[in-house]
């Protein structure tokens, strides 16, 4: 998957967005906030601005090209076309960088199409969300890892932008810049950025067109378009991580439990893999655990690509060996503490 998860999860949510310049290409600075404006968005808190930004990637439809870049280099595209009808979220994303790759979403049905190999694998997601990816309710308690700081305004893909800094607590997060449209408060460029204030990854519209006149119909007769390929589909089963036999022995301040599957784990023998997601309403970690295969796997490895970091490690107890894959938007010190944390319940 190229540049990180949240760049191209982002990307199949079809929600967030940001600029195409690359780390050494700076466009122009947001204007300063004035006092409120005629909209009045100048006034609003943390919360109610995720809201507006949540609502607006939900209510809209939309085409646009959405770019996600990293300073290394990294760069990844693709073609976006969003719909909604009530309840009903559709999209199409198709990839314009690297391998041809054709997903389709409709709410948490998730269809890939991989014509290299003639493949089509249907998932389910079901914490796939749009960004930002609230928790809870109006009294979300987001505001007590994050604040959020006015800059100005900006334009974006040809649409004017208020622009918003949404700054951690601590260090085992990082912040966001975000502009959102003026008028309906999508979401159309966001950078993520590190506790020294530089930018890490970065992703937007590069063109947008907004209430775009997209048929759902279509996009539902393209998803269902599998002939001549190989259907695979993913067997996910809920379970919970107390059933597994898997805890924390503290939380990572923030972080809760959304959500926990098992699936098999795709090598003969080695039974299953446990995935277990936590979210502070913004960033997400997913801990992967399996049955431990030295021939497989080295001791430990962490890697960062754009604002995503994979940490791998062992853990062993009386029970016999694990292999834990911890990946996450968030800081390397913020793996390590679920790591840190995680031990066997039985």
């Amino acid at each position: 998957m190229p540049i990180s998860a949240r760049g191209f999860l982002l990307l199949a949510a079809a929600m967030c967005v940001a600029p195409m310049v690359l780390g050494q290409t700076r466009s122009a600075a947001p204007q300063p906030a004035g006092p409120a404006s005629a909209s009045g968005n100048e006034t609003m808190g943390l919360v109610e601005w995720l809201q507006r930004m949540h609502a607006a990637a939900r209510q809209r439809s939309y085409v646009g090209t959405f770019v996600v870049s990293a300073p290394a280099g990294n760069l990844s595209s693709a073609r976006i076309w969003h719909v909604c009808e009530g309840d009903l979220q559709m999209e199409r994303i198709e990839a314009l960088s690297g391998p041809q790759r054709s997903t389709f979403r409709r709410n948490d049905q998730v269809v890939t199409f991989l014509p290299d190999s003639k493949v089509v694998k249907h998932e389910t997601r079901e914490n796939l969300e749009l960004f930002p990816n609230l928790l809870g309710t109006p009294d979300s308690s987001i505001a007590n890892s994050y604040g959020l700081r006015v800059i100005g305004k900006d334009r974006v893909a040809g649409f004017d932008a208020d622009v918003v800094q949404i700054e951690p607590h601590d260090a085992l997060r990082f912040g966001y810049r975000a502009w959102s449209e003026r008028r309906s408060g999508l979401v159309i460029k966001l950078q993520t950025i590190d506790r020294d204030n530089k930018v890490i990854e970065q992703s937007a519209f590069s063109e947008l067109q907004l209430d775009a006149p997209v048929k759902m119909h279509a996009l539902k007769q393209m998803m269902g378009s599998t002939a001549g390929y190989r259907v695979e589909k993913s067997e996910l089963e809920r379970t919970t991580a107390q059933r597994e036999g898997w805890q924390l022995k503290k939380p990572v301040p923030g972080f809760r439990p959304v959500s926990s599957f098992r699936r098999p784990s795709g090598v003969e023998g080695q039974g299953h893999t446990m995935q277990w997601t936590f979210s502070d309403g913004l960033a997400t970690v997913s801990l992967f655990i399996e049955s431990y295969d030295a021939q497989r796997k080295p001791e430990e490895v962490l890697m960062a690509l754009g604002a995503t970091h994979t940490l791998t490690r062992r853990l062993t107890d009386k029970d016999g060996d694990w292999w834990l894959t911890a990946v996450g938007e968030v800081p390397p010190q913020t793996l390590d503490a679920f790591a840190q944390n995680l031990v066997r319940s039985r």
